[in-house]
């Protein structure tokens, strides 16, 4: 499905940085070994002292031990630059020692990125150049409208990708083949059946070291603006005609340009921060007392934000988007909560609480409840729940986005317009927050939240 050639060099700038090595290199090598693996030319780019050789171990090392043939070859080949990323003159320098088809992918934090963009103003750029852009694209509506027009200043929309790995899980895609080739369930998602939807994403995981990133941005700048509005897209958008690049993310676009907060102020919002806990055995800090937090910034560790959609498929359901750290239970799902039967005939009793289909991200699951009659009484109704797992994916989350960068597919790529739609819907929420209008709750490192979180926001 390329639509153009392949890349033949990736240059990262931003090379000796934590993402570079957790995230962006092992996805490589995971993409290396599996069946979508080709040979390409791997430089890094930072600003530290470092030789090919340290270079060449550290890759090997980001690799992992059980990196296969290919994945080893292109380590031990690898080359190393030192440079500033936000410097034309050294930005020339990495893009003269690539070869073929080139993509330049940013590892860098957004405002750097946006400067190593206009440093690309001033350099003599090769025919077909990518640029591949970190999430979140941007800090605000405006900065992104500034920043996709300086892009098109330099390649045109198919050689910019905005890379959001979360697209890259295979559960998420699968969202597409379950509502549009199953007859069974692609007539229920529409305010006919559904009462709401929530779309959550909480980790175990506390800070873990991140606070110069993550302390600035919080949990909706970081999740919610770019992830789980993408999610929402997928699971609210209408059928696209084809999965082709255009099709797909017209389609994407056009439900997100429907969406918008439930209440114009953002205050159909709630935020948290978590305080000294326990989660598993190990003890968490108050994210306060966390090193690198400024605890005068306020930052959000959970975040939910509750939006509406003006089509005539989803007009009335609310869907809410949830994101936190340091929570009791890990989970990444999408839940359907289907309205009630408008009449349950006399003298059977009906379970609790009501129907739902939950697409489960992490652990890959796809669950929908059926009532059926009770085992000990029969006019008792029981829910059964029936359940079955994907299949796992070859490639890591990242390594299906690196596939479609160095395949020239920009199927998996956040388009420009899509990523100003998602910060113009969380904009009203974020300014609510900054004005106080809602107030920051606490919850303890390993519970599930603050107090009276687990009943909706509407």
């Amino acid at each position: 499905m390329a639509s153009t050639p392949p890349i033949d060099t990736l240059i990262v700038l931003g090379a000796g940085g934590d993402l570079a090595s957790r995230l962006l290199l092992p996805g490589l090598a995971s993409l290396l070994d599996s069946s979508r693996g080709r040979d390409l030319t791997l430089i890094g780019v930072d600003r530290a002292e470092l030789d090919d050789a340290t270079w060449q171990k550290r890759v090997a090392t980001a690799f992992g031990a059980d990196a296969g043939p290919r994945a080893t070859r292109i380590a031990k080949s690898s080359r190393y630059l030192v440079g500033d990323a936000t410097s034309a003159d050294d930005l020339s320098r990495a893009l003269a020692a690539a070869t073929g088809r080139t993509a330049l992918y940013f590892a860098l934090p957004p405002a750097v990125a946006e400067k190593a963009c206009a440093a690309l103003r001033d350099v003599d750029r090769p025919a077909g150049l990518v640029l591949a852009l970190e999430k979140p694209f941007a800090s605000d509506y405006a900065s992104a409208r500034r920043l996709n027009r300086l892009l098109e200043t330099l390649v045109p929309e198919e050689q910019v990708f905005r890379v959001d790995h979360f697209l890259g899980k295979s559960t998420v895609l699968n969202l597409i083949g379950l509502r549009f080739a199953n007859r069974l369930l692609e007539p229920l998602l529409s305010s006919q059946n559904i009462e709401r939807v929530d779309i959550v994403a909480d980790e175990a995981l506390g800070l873990e070291g991140r606070a110069g990133y993550y302390d600035r941005a919080g949990a909706a700048r970081d999740m919610i603006q770019s992830h789980l509005l993408l999610v929402l897209a997928l699971a609210a958008m209408e059928p696209p005609s084809s999965v082709e690049s255009e099709d797909l993310r017209g389609a994407m676009a056009q439900v997100l340009r429907a969406t918008r907060p439930w209440k114009a102020d953002g205050t159909a919002s709630r935020r948290g921060r978590y305080t000294a806990g326990r989660i598993d055995g190990r003890d968490l800090p108050d994210y306060s007392d966390e090193a690198g937090v400024v605890a005068a910034r306020r930052t959000e560790t959970l975040a939910e934000l509750t939006v509406a959609i003006d089509t005539w498929r989803w007009a009335g359901v609310p869907f809410t988007l949830r994101s936190g750290k340091a929570l009791g239970t890990g989970r990444q799902e999408v839940v359907f909560t289907l309205r009630d039967v408008p009449h349950l005939p006399n003298g059977l009793s009906g379970p609790k609480r009501t129907a739902r289909i939950r697409v489960g991200i992490k652990p890959a699951v796809l669950e929908l409840d059926l009532a059926t009659n009770g085992h000990d009484d029969p006019f008792d109704l029981e829910w059964e729940t029936l359940r079955t797992e994907f299949p796992a994916n070859e490639l890591s989350a990242y390594g299906e986005v690196l596939a479609e960068l160095i395949e020239g597919d920009p199927t998996l790529s956040v388009r420009g317009d899509v990523a100003e739609q998602c910060w113009r819907i969380v904009g009203p929420v974020l300014d609510a927050w900054s004005r106080n209008e809602v107030p920051l709750q606490s919850y303890a490192a390993g519970s599930a939240g603050p107090r009276g979180w687990d009943k909706p926001i509407v």
